[in-house]
């Protein structure tokens, strides 16, 4: 049986698979994500299984063992995509844009065979309904310090849920990891993830 590799720096993913009982390494892909996408027209959808892709081989070829997982995830507004905050004002802008809003968030996950030299991907989406939120609930929840680092400005697992009034999907697309999307890209490699908790 393979090793697993979570090719991510995410502590949200990390603690996905640790909360599944899954044994794993974690290395970091250590690649620029501006650069890989830079210049390309992509779908929101193909933003992210670009990224995804480029750390799940990246750490692959690298290490030349085990099944690698590689994952980006995408706030997508309408036509715009909204990446993770440059600072206080971008996130104050996201929170409002999305404010009472439906957005739809994408989570791209990737996971590549080092020793057969095969990979399997699939997108995941799940539609998010915004509360309406006050600018004094914005800048309560910014003061938190949560929104950094985040695709959107908000992570779902925290004190986030507090701003989302429903969701039409799957709960750890939008956290950044759907685990139904891993467990059929295992099986379609030929592997139950059920083993690997053995």
């Amino acid at each position: 049986m393979p090793g697993l590799i979570l090719a991510s720096t995410s502590p949200r993913r990390k603690q996905i698979l640790e909360d599944l009982g899954l044994p794993f390494e974690c290395i970091p892909p250590g690649i620029d994500e501006e650069a890989v996408v830079h210049g390309a027209e992509l779908t929101p959808a193909d933003g992210a299984l670009v990224l995804a892709r480029a750390k799940a081989r990246k750490v692959s070829n690298r290490e030349g063992r085990g099944l690698v997982i590689g994952a980006d995830t995408v706030v997508v507004d309408g036509s715009c995509v909204l990446g993770k905050p440059r600072d206080e004002e971008d996130a104050r802008r996201m929170l409002r844009r999305l404010s009472g809003s439906l957005h739809t968030v994408m989570t791209a996950v990737v996971v590549v065979d080092a020793r057969r030299g095969c990979e399997v991907a699939e997108v995941c989406q799940t539609e998010v309904k915004m509360k309406s939120l006050s600018p004094e609930v914005v800048e309560a929840y910014i003061a938190t310090g949560e929104c950094w680092d985040k695709a959107g400005s908000y992570a779902i697992q925290g004190r986030g849920g507090l701003l989302v009034e429903k969701i039409r999907g799957s709960h750890s697309c939008v956290v950044g990891f759907p685990i139904h999307v891993l467990d059929r890209l295992f099986a379609h490699l030929g592997y139950s993830i059920w083993h690997f908790m053995l």
